[in-house]
């Protein structure tokens, strides 16, 4: 074996082998274009890993019951929740507990939006005009989507969306109701402001064809909830560990996929009126 070669191989036993003990698994509800949440979740889980030194992997799913199923079932141990998965989960799950926020889901709003045909227009009082018409919500457990926009709805008129309007639909995803109530597919709609003003940056919006309407009052919405023994699983403080790394990420790239401007801590009690709408109008037994 000639010198050059002995080199080579002595370098390759100097360069240090990485082993992780345990995979830490996280998920998101699936809230846009599957192919945009690939994308933009992998990144974040390179980020973590970085940031926690334990391999971590994203575990894609197909709905927001299948993540809140995926977290009771510990198939993941982290997921990006909406108010009311993350409720559900939670209640699901002894000990779990909400760790972080973005910086806007202190005070998120449901955008009402209409197709130009109903004449509708932007107003400060909810549009009881919307009545008799057709109405698309996102996911069925969508807190942005369906909670908050159906529990306005019920406030107002007194009676569910399915005697309120002459078709109800859900689309599955902000997105696409965006996509629907602009095509015309259906009337009016409610949608996620942050994937509204991510959708019209991208220049997926003809506001000539679909706008605003309305806005609801605040409410608290996305969080990162953890399992609650996972301390005992990847080691003491590991917890506080993972809040860190979300409150410390500080790459534009990363928060804009969110979008996000910022990570904020967060703990249950933040989204008790979560709960207490939910119980209300029946989506939490």
């Amino acid at each position: 074996m000639n010198k050059k070669r002995l080199v080579f191989v002595f370098s390759l036993l100097l360069c240090p082998i990485i082993v992780f003990a345990e995979t830490f698994y996280f998920s998101a509800i699936p809230d846009q274009d599957e192919t945009r949440l690939l994308t933009r979740f992998n990144k974040i889980a390179n980020y973590l890993q970085e940031q926690l030194a334990v391999e971590v992997k994203y575990i894609p799913v197909k709905s927001y019951a299948a993540a809140v199923t995926a977290f009771q079932n510990d198939q993941i141990q982290l997921a990006w929740f909406g108010g009311l998965s993350g409720v559900r989960a939670r209640t699901l799950v002894e000990g779990s507990k909400a760790i972080a926020q973005g910086e806007e889901d202190k005070k998120f709003v449901t955008y009402f939006i209409a197709h130009s045909s109903t004449g509708l227009n932007k107003s400060d009082d909810f549009p009881r005009a919307i009545a008799g018409k057709t109405f698309t919500f996102g996911s069925k457990g969508s807190t942005s989507g369906r909670l908050m926009p159906e529990y306005h709805i019920r406030e107002v008129f007194g009676k569910g969306p399915e005697d309120v309007f002459s078709r109800v639909g859900f689309s599955g995803d902000h997105s696409r109701t965006i996509s629907l109530v602009q095509a015309g597919a259906f009337e009016v709609g409610a949608t996620n402001f942050k994937v509204w003003e991510k959708e019209k940056a991208l220049g997926n919006i003809d506001t000539s064809k679909v706008k605003i309407i309305w806005q609801t009052p605040p409410y608290p919405d996305y969080n990162w909830t953890i399992q609650g023994d996972i301390d005992n699983r990847f080691g003491e403080g590991f917890t506080d560990k993972v809040q860190k790394a979300l409150l410390s990420m500080k790459d534009k790239v990363l928060l804009n996929s969110f979008p996000r401007s910022a990570f904020i801590p967060a703990n249950n009690a933040d989204y008790r009126s979560i709960y207490e709408v939910g119980k209300k109008i029946g989506l939490l037994d």
